[in-house]
């Protein structure tokens, strides 16, 4: 562990522990062994194969929420770094965050989110925490991966506070309850929903959108759904483009794409990490639990990169994620699960044993629930593979 930590990081010899208690091990910090159960776990697997917004099957250079988390990692790491945080948690939770994510990104959440209506919803980040406490079966002891609080907590809160102080639900579930999964959790385990977490969680939730942005300029380019001129009016990243335009006039597309992309990631580490110090430095908080009582991130974007950022949202929104070919695919892709929930529900023999176990004695709640696991655990390509055994057809182009 490192010796000049940052007075507000977490620090692995004082964390709070594991919910199942285990031994020590001298070679690793409790963090290592975190980031180390998230690597070696089926669910972070899977990733591999599972889109944010391409089907696998539309070409190998879009990136996966594999490939995603690994950039989030290096960008999350780079910026803990410069602030003198835990590495090791603050990378456990880049590579974790998308562990709930079902196939077909945020189009397969939204279908079996309307599928699990009337039995509680479905949410990415409930689900992560089902897969971490309960679903990976790997370890003779304990189901799940028995993670640190730090580990858990960050991987909740990584966004922010879920309850106000009045306990009423804020952020993403301010018109809705909580998800079920984080309220049983949470509730048995105080996790401390009406605080932010950790410096480490707030850095790699802020390396996700870097991420997220930056990269799907380059995959959108990459699917021509838009031009690199459309860029041009674009704060931050017109300039930057027009910059690498001026000094090298003569570059061929695919390399001015990858120098103007990873010049905006490099700013937005930078801008990250000067406006967080700036804060650390007004707000004083002298160790991790100040953090998470400040009432206010300590990590952020300044104002102006802030809103720089929103543009750009703003215009993938418009220009990539909401594309006629993207949304025609994504249509679909929500049909394909849609039909596999309700195949299932009216034969759950069509599962895999595993997932029929016991099955016949569940609550009706409990069997949806269930199905939604099982669903949500899969890829992609097995997604598509599992509707083509069930109906004889290719789901993309029918």
């Amino acid at each position: 562990m490192r010796d000049n930590l940052a007075p507000f990081a977490c620090r692995a010899d004082q964390s709070r522990g594991r919910f199942v208690a285990e031994p020590e091990q001298p070679h690793r910090t409790p963090f290592q062994r975190d980031r180390d159960r998230v690597l070696h776990s089926t669910a972070f697997r899977r990733l591999k194969d599972k889109t944010q917004v391409f089907v696998y099957h539309e070409g190998d250079h879009f990136r996966t929420r594999l490939t995603h988390s690994l950039e989030v990692a290096q960008i999350a790491r780079s910026i803990a770094r410069r602030l003198a945080l835990d590495e090791d948690l603050t990378e456990a939770l880049a590579l974790a965050h998308d562990l709930g994510h079902t196939p077909f990104g945020h189009a397969g959440e939204r279908a079996l989110d309307a599928c699990m209506a009337q039995f509680g919803g479905f949410d990415h980040n409930a689900q992560a925490l089902r897969i971490v406490t309960r679903l990976e079966r790997h370890y003779a002891e304990f189901d799940g991966l028995n993670l640190t609080w730090e580990s858990l907590e960050g991987l909740i809160k990584h966004n922010g506070p879920l309850l106000g102080r009045d306990g009423a639900p804020i952020g993403p579930y301010r018109d809705k309850r909580l998800p079920q999964a984080i309220l049983d959790f949470a509730g048995a385990h105080a996790l401390a929903l009406d605080t932010y977490a950790s410096a480490e969680a707030q850095v790699a939730a802020i390396a996700d959108d870097i991420a997220y942005n930056a990269h799907d300029i380059d995959d959108g380019l990459r699917a021509r759904l838009f031009d690199i001129i459309d860029l041009g009016d674009i704060p931050l990243v017109g300039e930057v483009l027009s910059k690498v335009v001026a000094q090298y006039p003569n570059l061929e597309r695919p390399r001015l794409i990858h120098e103007t992309v990873r010049r905006v990631i490099s700013i937005m580490i930078e801008d990250v990490t000067t406006c967080s110090l700036k804060r650390a430095k007004r707000l004083a908080p002298a160790s991790a639990d100040e953090v998470r009582l400040l009432g206010e991130p300590l990590i952020s974007l300044s104002a102006q990169l802030a809103e720089h950022n929103r543009i750009l949202q703003a215009f993938l929104f418009r220009r990539m994620y909401r594309h006629e070919k993207v949304m025609r695919i994504m249509e679909r892709a929500q049909r394909v699960m849609r039909e596999l929930f309700d195949s299932y529900r009216q034969d759950p023999s069509l599962m895999p044993k595993e997932w029929r176990a016991d099955f016949a004695d569940l609550a009706e709640d409990k069997k949806a629930r269930r199905i939604c696991d099982f669903i949500a655990g899969m890829t992609d390509r097995f997604a598509l593979d599992q509707h083509r055994r069930l109906f004889d057809l290719d789901p993309l182009f029918r």
